[in-house]
């Protein structure tokens, strides 16, 4: 995926070090910590090494959704290919400030689009948690079915997929 993106409002890049203080607030805020969970962030050195370990991990890409008026960052997109699922899992976390305004369905929406023209991405899975109705919502809202229940961990997740309709998956 050519990056950066931009919308109307947003422009969503690749990941670096410099976010290292947008990343501390993020995977501290309310949100991350109650439905992504708890990831030890507790200093700006926890920080660096977290995004780090991000890009030095093959098959785990996040972008940063910036709003383009003051280039200041917003949220999260990521394309993960998880051990336990056959396809990719797209995500997002957003600063809770900046939920409720359209800017995670704006960024989410063109990242989907992208990936979906690639034929290597047949399909694309989303989980949340049970209870995280705001993203259940959005993800609907995209486009995602829900497929099923799963339990990773001892944890209870809703697993969702959007097929590619330009380049199905092959059942071989």
């Amino acid at each position: 995926m050519q990056v950066p993106i931009t919308t109307n409002r947003l422009s969503i890049g690749a990941l670096s070090i410099n976010d290292h203080d947008f990343v501390f607030e993020l995977l501290n805020s309310k949100g991350w910590l109650e439905f992504i969970g708890n990831r030890n962030i507790h200093s700006k050195e926890d920080a660096i090494n977290y995004i780090n370990k991000i890009l030095l991990t093959p098959n785990l890409t996040y972008w940063v959704v910036r709003l383009i008026d003051g280039n200041i960052p917003v949220g999260i997109i990521s394309f993960i290919k998880r051990d336990y699922l056959l396809y990719y899992d797209l995500g997002f976390a957003f600063l809770p400030q900046y939920m409720g305004l359209g800017y995670a369905y704006e960024a989410a929406a063109e990242v989907k689009l992208n990936i979906l023209q690639d034929p290597a991405h047949a399909q694309v899975l989303a989980t949340t948690v049970p209870h995280n109705t705001s993203s259940i919502r959005l993800l609907k809202k995209l486009g995602f079915q829900y497929e099923k229940q799963i339990e990773i961990k001892n944890e209870i997740l809703q697993l969702y997929s959007i097929t590619n309709r330009y380049y199905p998956p092959s059942h071989d």
